[in-house]
C-alpha cells in the first residue's frame, strides 16, 4: 500500500474529473444487504479503503460478494458468524452490522472501534436506540455485545441529529415489529439515498417534517438492485481545487442538489459555477476571492466534510474570515500544517457564530479565524484523516514547490482513484 504522496504544486488546474460513488452511501448499502437473503447488486461503487473493509464485515458474517469492477454483488442466504473480530483498519462501520445480525440471528458482536482523528465519535446514541428497541447490549474494553428476541418499533428522539445513529435505527426498524418514529433524525442525502435501496428491498419508510421518520417494520425484506449516488463530498473537494489554484475544472457527474449550500457559499467568496447538464464548471469569479463567516451544521447546512477544502480556498482570499464548527469538536487539527506552509489561521475555543453549539463552554478549538490572502510554501505533512488529507492535498496544489504527504491510506479510504484524476487535470502527483 502507497505510504508517500509527491504533491508539486503553483499551477491552475484544467480539465474534466468524473466523481465516483458516495462513499458514505454505499457501505452502508452494503451492511443493508446482510437484512435479506437474497441477492443485493449494487451499482457505481468506488474503488476506496472503506468499500474494502465493509467487504471484510459482510464476509466475515458469511456473505459472499462478488466484486467486477464498479459493481457489488452481494449474497447472505445464512449468517454463519454472529462475531465481527478481526479487521485490516479500523473503521466504525462495523457497529451498523448490530441490526442485521440481530434481526437474522438474535445476537450479535462488534469490536468498538475510532476512524478519523478528528475527535470522539461516540456511539452511546446507537446503543441506546436498540436497547429501546428491545436489545440487551453489554461491553467490555473491546466489543460490544447485543441479544434480542424480537426487536420492535418505539419512538426515539435522537439528541443531535446523528447520521450513523439515524442509519442504525433505519437497518433496525425495517425488520422490526410495529412502527417505528425518528425524532430529529439526520436527512442528509445519503441517508435519502438509503431509505430508496430499503425501500426497493420492501421497507416502508417515509419522511415527515421537522426531521421525522416513520418506518413500519415488515416481515421480510427482498433482493434489490441499486446506483449508488455521486459523492457530494468528492465533487466538492475538486471544486475548492480549481479555485484554489484559479484553475477551471468540469466536475461530472457533480449534482446541483446534492451541493446547493456549497454552491451558494462558493459564490459569496466570489467563486463562481456553471451548471451544464450532468455536470458542474468551477472556478474564480472575475473579481477575485473574499473572506466569509460560515458555521458548519448538519444538513441542509455547511457540511462538516466541507470544510476543510474551503479553508484552504480561504488561504488565498482576501479578508477576514471566520468558521464555527458545530459538528465535530476537533476538527481544526490539520490547519497546524497549513500554518508551517505559511497560512495564518488562528484557532478559539470560543463559539464564533451564531448557531446553538454543543461545544459552548467547554475547551474545545472549534472555532478558526483565517486571513488572508498568504503565499503557501511546500512542506512535509503527516494526514491525520481523509477530509484534513484532501485540505492538504490542494494546499500542497497551490504551493510553491514539491511537497510530501505522509500516511496517504487515509485518502485512499475514501477517494478514488485520486492521483490519477488529478493528474488528468494538470496536477504533478507521484507515489512514493
Amino acid at each position: 500500500m502507497h505510504q508517500r504522496l509527491k504533491i508539486t504544486g503553483g499551477k491552475p488546474l484544467h480539465g474534466e474529473i468524473s466523481v465516483s460513488g458516495a462513499k458514505n452511501a454505499v457501505t452502508k448499502m452494503m451492511v443493508a444487504a446482510l437484512l435479506t437473503d437474497e441477492p443485493v447488486t449494487i451499482y457505481n461503487v468506488p474503488e476506496i479503503g472503506d468499500v474494502d473493509v465493509t467487504q471484510e464485515i459482510l464476509e466475515a458474517v458469511g456473505a459472499t460478494v462478488d466484486r467486477p469492477g464498479n459493481t457489488l454483488g452481494i449474497h447472505t442466504p445464512q449468517i454463519t458468524n454472529t462475531s465481527v473480530k478481526q479487521l485490516s483498519r479500523k473503521n466504525r462501520i462495523s457497529v451498523l452490522a448490530l441490526s442485521p445480525l440481530l434481526h437474522r440471528t438474535g445476537k450479535a458482536e462488534v469490536p468498538i472501534l475510532e476512524g478519523d482523528k478528528i475527535g470522539p465519535r461516540p456511539v452511546n446514541y446507537h446503543m441506546q436506540s436498540l436497547e429501546q428497541m428491545g436489545a440487551t447490549i453489554t461491553n467490555d474494553d473491546t466489543r460490544y455485545y447485543a441479544e434480542t428476541g424480537q426487536l420492535h418499533g418505539t419512538s426515539i428522539r435522537l439528541p443531535y441529529p446523528s447520521v450513523g445513529a439515524t442509519e442504525n435505527i433505519l437497518l433496525a426498524a425495517t425488520l422490526a415489529q410495529g412502527r417505528t418514529r425518528i425524532e430529529n433524525a439526520a436527512t442528509e442525502p445519503e441517508i435519502l439515498d438509503l431509505i430508496k435501496l430499503l425501500q426497493q428491498m420492501g421497507a416502508i419508510i417515509e419522511f415527515r417534517a421537522n426531521r421525522v421518520i416513520i418506518i413500519d417494520g415488515v416481515e421480510k425484506l427482498h433482493g434489490a438492485s441499486y446506483t449508488v449516488m455521486p459523492d457530494r463530498l468528492e465533487a466538492a473537494s475538486y471544486a475548492a481545487a480549481a479555485i484554489a489554484t484559479n484553475g477551471e475544472i468540469i466536475v461530472k457527474n457533480a449534482r446541483q442538489d446534492d451541493l446547493s449550500t456549497f454552491l451558494n457559499t462558493i459564490r459569496r467568496i466570489g467563486g463562481d459555477y456553471e451548471v451544464r447538464n450532468g455536470s458542474i464548471v468551477f472556478r474564480r469569479g472575475g473579481d477575485g476571492l473574499s473572506s466569509i463567516e460560515l458555521e458548519t451544521e448538519t444538513w441542509p447546512g455547511f457540511s462538516t466534510d466541507w470544510q476543510q477544502p474551503l479553508v484552504v480556498i480561504l488561504t488565498q482570499s482576501s479578508g477576514l474570515s471566520v468558521i464555527h464548527e458545530t459538528v465535530y469538536e476537533d476538527r481544526f487539527g490539520y490547519t497546524d500544517s497549513l500554518n508551517y506552509m505559511g497560512a495564518n489561521i488562528a484557532l478559539f475555543t470560543k463559539c464564533l457564530g451564531e448557531l446553538e453549539c454543543r461545544f459552548k463552554g467547554l475547551a474545545h478549538k472549534h472555532s478558526a479565524i483565517i486571513q488572508g490572502p498568504t503565499q503557501l510554501a511546500a512542506t512535509e505533512i503527516d494526514i491525520p484523516d481523509i477530509r484534513a488529507g484532501m485540505a492538504h492535498v490542494i494546499a500542497a496544489l497551490v504551493a510553491d514547490g514539491t511537497s510530501t504527504l505522509n500516511g496517504v491510506d487515509h485518502l485512499l479510504r475514501g477517494y478514488d482513484a485520486l492521483p490519477d484524476k488529478l493528474n488528468a487535470v494538470g496536477a504533478d502527483f507521484a507515489y512514493e
